[in-house]
């Protein structure tokens, strides 16, 4: 799973990195100011997004002590933003325009149409996509930015620490916020179910430890030390959460256990007013495809038909013939040579394993790809305080200039419910050839305006990502470890499940447990695995149908072109085309790969 935010630019603000990672594609200077501008209006709006990609130096520096605002003055400035925005792109003449500058405005007016839509709600938040509750156990700036200032703000002068100590006090404002706003939300009716507000309260509990204690105390306090600045941003730290960060952090949680007296147990969001034309949006926003709730739920039953298919024939060649796919692979997860032990050291394990696996592929990628990021990678535990809620895995990219690597995360919350044989495709999926190799080409795509370069698409990214994993396959990786090709299948059949899930709850009013249910007996998903996919979903809707159906738009073009090329198709020269305009919606792929395929008949 990948970032979805988008990120504007201006010149001055990047002058220190290289030419070679910032170079703007030649062709019309007015769009590439207007392209310029809009990066740079909506970076403004989003501080964190500057530090994230290394942008918030030079006359955006004044950022780096600043936090995206969650007030309603805050929301109404970006609604304003992205009508603007919208009205700009699309008064800007095409004419004399080359074909990749006219699908660069088309993408752009795409994102800031598909904001506009989804900004017609007056509620919600973000998660990894349109969220109904702006606190969750995935939403909320409680459980983000502690997390972004531990892991994402740099301290290696004192003006960073003096940004941090700024964003600390942010930070107290934007609970209170956000608790504002979720008073005003469940007004409208708008609350989370009582199962997510339970795993809501337990991890701010968790949070509510003595000030020298909290992470971003401690933090700042471990980081300035070892930079030579002192023990006074540790005492400065510790005051400003024990009198702000606190008190608003309190706040929060007694409302939070005020909206719990209040909510059902009803999983989807069909139950409050607005709730199934919010899922449509989400649906749309995020799967960038315009198919209906009903129409993904059927393409979810047929894919997951067909995948079943070919596990059972691998399974009975394992040996296994007794029982269903499901309790066939559900078998898998107890055999004790596939897991790891449920300590720290084990852990440690099977992250080792996870960087072995995307060292050895790295070394098959040019059997498929003319061009490699230049970027470093590498696989991490996600933190233990936050693994009660964060997502099963999950993918940062790198800094744009690369002093970052991209990440790839695994939740070792359980270590039963990672066994060896799961781990390799995921690593395939969040790094290498997948959301880490696709993201580290667009960022350093010079053919991309900036705006392009940082911008996603989950339907195109997941969709990827995916097919990343069928490639893995293809390139050999399970050649030897026939376990592993039942991971890789075992999680495809996830993904068309998760079509068949998402749609359940949000549409056809399955309940939590129903849901859960569904992915231990199609899936021989863990308990403890379907428990958090399925409670990420009822908080960001949509968002997990996007995989498997960008998945098939990609296999798709691909099965189109070896059938008209034959012989003469080039795997190599088909990933440059898919890959090479950088991420787009699902349609705009289908546009792409068609032109292509016409050019290579010609």
């Amino acid at each position: 799973m990948l970032d979805r935010r988008q990120f504007l630019l201006t010149t001055a603000a990047v002058a220190a990195f290289p030419a070679k990672l910032l170079a703007q594609p030649s062709g019309s200077p007015q769009l590439a100011k207007l392209f310029d501008t809009l990066f740079n209006e909506q970076l403004r709006q989003n501080p964190e997004s500057a530090t994230l990609i290394g942008l918030d130096k030079g006359v955006n520096a004044d950022l780096r002590g600043k936090l995206a605002g969650s007030d309603d003055a805050a929301r109404a400035a970006q609604r304003a933003l992205t009508q603007s925005q919208l009205a700009r792109l699309k008064a800007f003449p095409r004419t004399g325009l080359s074909d990749i500058e006219k699908l660069n405005l088309d993408v752009v007016t795409y994102t800031r149409q598909s904001a506009a839509e989804v900004q017609k709600f007056n509620f919600g938040g973000n998660a990894f996509g349109p969220s109904p509750y702006v606190v969750s156990q995935l939403t909320g700036a409680y459980q983000s930015v502690p997390d972004f200032l531990d892991t994402k703000h740099p301290i290696e002068t004192k003006e960073d620490a003096d940004a941090y100590l700024s964003r600390m006090t942010a930070f107290a404002k934007r609970l209170d916020d956000e608790t504002a706003r979720m008073k005003h939300d469940a007004g409208l009716g708008v609350i989370p179910p009582d199962f997510i507000l339970d795993l809501t309260m337990k991890q701010m509990t968790a949070l509510q430890v003595p000030a020298a204690d909290a992470v971003v105390v401690k933090s700042i306090a471990r980081r300035a030390a070892a930079k030579g600045l002192g023990d006074g941003y540790a005492r400065d730290a510790a005051r400003i959460q024990e009198q702000a960060i606190a008190p608003a952090l309190a706040r929060q949680l007694a409302e939070v256990e005020a909206l719990r007296k209040r909510a059902t147990h009803d999983a989807g969001i069909w139950r409050f007013k607005g709730g199934p034309e919010f899922y449509a949006t989400a649906l749309h926003n995020t799967t960038t495809t315009r198919l209906s709730p009903a129409e993904v739920h059927k393409f979810g039953l047929d894919q997951a038909k067909m995948i079943s298919a070919r596990l059972d024939e691998l399974l009975k060649a394992q040996g296994m013939t007794k029982g269903s796919v499901g309790e066939r692979m559900a078998a898998l997860y107890k055999d004790p040579a596939q897991l790891y032990p449920n300590t720290d050291a084990g852990k440690a394990q099977a992250i080792a394993y996870c960087n072995d696996r995307l060292a050895a592929i790295r070394t098959r990628l040019p059997r498929a790809f003319n061009r490699m990021p230049p970027y470093q990678f590498e696989v991490r535990r996600v933190p233990p305080q936050t693994e009660a809620g964060a997502a099963s895995a999950f993918s940062q990219g790198p800094s744009l200039d690369g002093k970052r690597p991209g990440l790839v995360f695994f939740n070792l919350h359980d270590s039963a419910e990672w066994p060896k044989f799961c781990l390799a495709t995921t690593v395939f999926h969040e790094g290498l050839p997948g959301h880490q190799f696709e993201g580290g080409l667009a960022l350093s795509n010079q053919n991309l305006p900036l705006i392009r370069k940082t911008g996603g698409f989950s339907g195109y990214g997941e969709g990827w990502a995916l097919y990343a994993e069928q490639l893995a396959d293809e390139l050999g990786m399970y050649d030897d470890d026939p376990l592993g090709r039942l991971g890789y299948l075992k999680f495809q059949l996830f993904r068309a499940n998760r079509c068949v899930v998402d749609t359940g709850i949000h549409t056809l009013k399955w309940s939590r447990e129903q849901a859960i249910s569904h992915f231990v007996v199609q899936d021989g998903e863990a308990p403890g695995f379907a428990a958090r996919e399925v409670e990420r979903y009822c908080v960001s809707v949509g968002q997990a149908c996007s995989y498997k159906l960008g998945h098939s738009v990609f296999t798709g073009l691909r099965d189109k072109a070896k059938a008209k090329l034959g012989p003469k198709f080039d795997l190599k020269a088909f990933h440059d085309a898919v890959l090479g305009t950088g991420r787009v919606p699902l349609d705009i792929l289908q546009r792409v790969g068609d032109r292509w395929l016409a050019a290579q008949v010609a």
